[in-house]
């Protein structure tokens, strides 16, 4: 089950250290949209939009990997400014690839940040990428990861205990 599991479970993507990150030698962030930076189907709002300008400045390349399609990604994207991939067959390793290949970084430093386990998260420890796990944003979701939510909870129960373990 450890293949479920993501390096670090925060709260927030805007509560995560890309400072510190960059600083450790990270220069590449995959991201996930809905609820892990905006709810489910919302447009960019003004907080997602200060969040890339600075992750850009700070000398990070983005990329949006969703599984949605792409007039829902390409508006997200184009308020941010940043490149994305729709369709994007998580948690099939192909997509985090070619999103790499796209951003112009590595395994060794590229990050992935999503609210999913079995798609988001998954396929990124599936490429070998570092990948957060955030708590969604909204709990309004679409019918077929509201089922996912509830697998999701043992896995996440696992997950804690083994994080315990680990630290005693």
């Amino acid at each position: 089950m450890k293949g479920l599991y993501p390096k670090e479970y925060v709260d927030s993507t805007y509560e995560i250290d890309f400072e510190g990150l960059y600083k450790k030698g990270y220069r590449g962030v995959i991201f996930d949209i809905d609820n892990t930076l905006v709810p489910h189907g919302a447009p960019a709002d003004e907080r997602a939009t200060a969040f890339f300008r600075k992750m850009h400045e700070m000398g990070y390349a983005t990329l949006m990997l969703s599984n949605n399609k792409e007039p829902r990604v390409k508006l997200f994207c184009d308020a941010v400014n940043a490149p994305y991939i729709y369709k994007g067959g998580k948690p099939k390793t192909e997509g985090y690839y070619k999103a790499m290949e796209v951003m112009g970084t590595t395994v060794e430093n590229t990050l992935f940040v999503g609210d999913q386990i079995f798609t988001d998260v998954w396929g990124a420890n599936r490429a070998g990428i570092y990948s957060f796990l955030v708590k969604p944003i909204h709990p309004k979701e679409e019918i077929q990861i509201v089922l996912k939510r509830y697998l999701e909870k043992i896995v996440l129960f696992c997950y804690k205990r083994y994080k315990r373990k680990s630290n005693d």
